[in-house]
């Protein structure tokens, strides 16, 4: 299904087809996954076949009876009653077959790669950890005990994996859907194999191509299995059959009969031309290799536990105290002199430092975004290399870096004025808004780093890191950004008289609604690429932004002869 409604060219609801009927499928995969009682698709004994005598590994004494053998006529053994006349004695419980969970219990504990139950693999060898995170063939693995998340985190991921792809839906802007994509890929890894420490969670985005192919053998026993009957093989290929020719029948008697439903179904239908069936193959394969190594990671989860640092070395407190005072005394400079910027407005910094906008801008805004970066890794390190055995220590630690934490957001705050100066002098643009949204979650880093500083505890940042980055990426789109640009240009034009024609043209579908309220022939100029570059939607790539923007471009076309579009750019 994956393949036949996947638009490769842009956004498109056939990508939320796609990922919903994909989340279906590993859902199921994951709910009849084999346990136990699987058999010999997966190399172990069944548990509901009745228990015999099996014969003993060598080198393994044998197992005692579960009770020593009673002769009849033994007395019984003091303060044991005796049984009733006539009712057999019931037998005691045996270790024949452990308690439920004591397999998946016992598979746990086993490392990924050592010796363990029937199935799993063999010894360890040398691996990269993508290759040594991934499980061997264990019956059934609980995810507490591998060190994957719960069941509300992978599901909160695959939330956030339909949300981000869902965007592809409404918004027309091929740059944000992009972005949307990459971030549900590492979303999607992340509920398929979990991960809470961030080495985890860097491994755990490699896993699902590296499990397609550790998967392939895994479905080849699988299917070997089965065995399949031959003749009842036979009938369902001929069900099959019979359906193909049913369908089509009475599909071409329905599109004869409609030309809506026949318009419909040749969206449907699959290009059957020679460059169709080429791009259909092509994403069936990648598609189905992806949903095989996830179902391969959601039946026999991951081992990341043991991918955490080790404790690291400490350094003594001078060594740590005198630079860390020594940058919070540089911070709280830079932002006293911000302070004055910030109550004295642009123009005392300008007349001062004999600026113009941009140079005021563009001289300071990336080198407090690098700023913000760097003070990030230098937190994590003083975190990580910081003694806090002593209480003199952790008092320390939450000062110094408090502080540094506070400065930071004034600086953070600097830069989003910077930038917010720079738009208001030129104009806004995707780039301009990207940053700033950076920015801002910069800003709620440091809020959260400050929260870890004070408690002394970071474990759940990782994961919080990359929830608010998924969040700030939803919020982006939830502004529909084209249409903002577009919104903010325009009202700058109707108040100064100065517009950037040639760029707003280039933006997508979204920025319809605020560039038709131009005048002509600026509407005309503005529009005439985007119209020229609304093709008509199919199921598969409808988009509610090129709907909006075809509904207002139908009444009111756009001039193709507009004039003055090849000449100058309008400020």
């Amino acid at each position: 299904m994956a393949a036949s409604v996947v638009p490769l060219d842009r956004p498109g609801a056939g990508w939320l087809l796609a990922a919903l009927a994909g989340t279906g499928a590993l859902v199921t995969a994951a709910a009849i996954r084999p346990g136990p009682s699987a058999g010999p698709s997966v190399g172990m004994p069944s548990a509901s076949a009745p228990s015999a005598p099996t014969a003993a590994a060598p080198g393994t004494p044998p197992k005692p009876s579960a009770a020593p053998p009673v002769a009849p006529d033994a007395p019984p053994t003091a303060g044991a009653p005796a049984p009733a006349t006539g009712t057999p004695a019931e037998a005691p419980p045996t270790d024949a077959a452990p308690p439920a969970g004591a397999a998946s219990l016992a598979g746990a504990a086993t490392p990924v790669g050592a010796a363990g139950p029937v199935g799993a693999a063999g010894p360890a060898t040398s691996a990269s950890p993508a290759e040594a995170a991934l499980p061997a063939a264990k019956p059934d693995v609980r995810p507490g005990a591998t060190g994957a998340p719960g069941r509300a985190s992978r599901l909160a991921w695959a939330g956030a994996t339909i949300a981000l792809v869902a965007v592809g839906s409404v918004r027309a802007a091929g740059w944000l859907f992009v972005l949307c994509l990459l971030t549900a890929a590492v979303t999607a890894s992340l509920a398929l194999a979990g991960g809470r420490t961030p080495r985890g969670m860097l491994v755990s985005m490699v896993l699902p191509p590296a499990a397609a192919a550790r998967a392939l053998p895994w479905a080849a026993r699988g299917f070997a299995g089965t065995r399949p009957d031959g003749r009842r093989f036979g009938r369902v290929l001929a069900s099959v059959a019979v359906s193909l020719g049913l369908l089509a029948l009475f599909g071409l008697l329905f599109s004869s009969a409609d030309a809506i439903f026949a318009d419909l179904l040749t969206d449907l239908l699959p290009d059957v031309s020679l460059s169709g069936v080429t791009s259909w193959t092509l994403r069936f394969g990648l598609i189905g290799a992806g949903l095989l190594g996830g179902a391969y990671l959601l039946v026999r989860p991951p081992d990341l536990g043991d991918l955490r640092s080790g404790p690291a070395r400490t350094v003594h407190r001078m060594e740590w105290v005198l630079p860390l005072a020594a940058l919070d005394a540089l911070f709280a400079a830079f932002v006293l002199v911000q302070l004055t910027v910030l109550f004295g407005g642009s123009g005392h910094v300008l007349r001062t430092a004999g600026l113009s906008y941009a140079q005021y801008a563009r001289s300071g805004f990336w080198q407090l975004l690098a700023v913000s970066a760097l003070t990030l890794l230098v937190i994590g390190g003083a975190v990580r290399w910081a003694p806090r055995t002593s209480r003199a220590d952790r008092m320390l630690v939450r000062a110094l870096l408090g502080t540094l934490t506070l400065l930071s957001l004034v600086v953070v705050a600097s830069a989003l004025y910077r930038m917010q100066v720079y738009t208001e002098a030129y104009g806004a643009t995707r780039l301009r808004l990207f940053v700033t949204t950076v920015e801002v979650w910069l800003g709620v880093l440091f809020v959260l780093v400050g929260v870890a500083v004070l408690r002394l505890r970071g474990g759940w940042l990782p994961r919080l890191v990359l929830a608010t980055a998924v969040l700030a990426l939803l919020g982006l789109a939830a502004v529909n950004p084209d249409r903002f640009i577009a919104d903010r240009n325009v009202e700058r034009y109707q108040a100064t008289g100065r517009l950037d024609v040639g760029y707003l043209a280039g933006l997508s579908a979204d920025a319809v609604p605020a560039l038709d309220r131009l005048p002509e022939p600026l509407r005309s100029c503005a529009l005439r690429d985007i119209a020229a570059e609304l093709p008509e939607d199919g199921l598969s790539a409808a988009n509610l932004g090129r709907v909006r923007a075809r509904a207002l471009l139908k009444p009111d076309p756009v001039t193709a002869a507009a004039t003055g579009c090849e000449g100058p750019r309008h400020w």
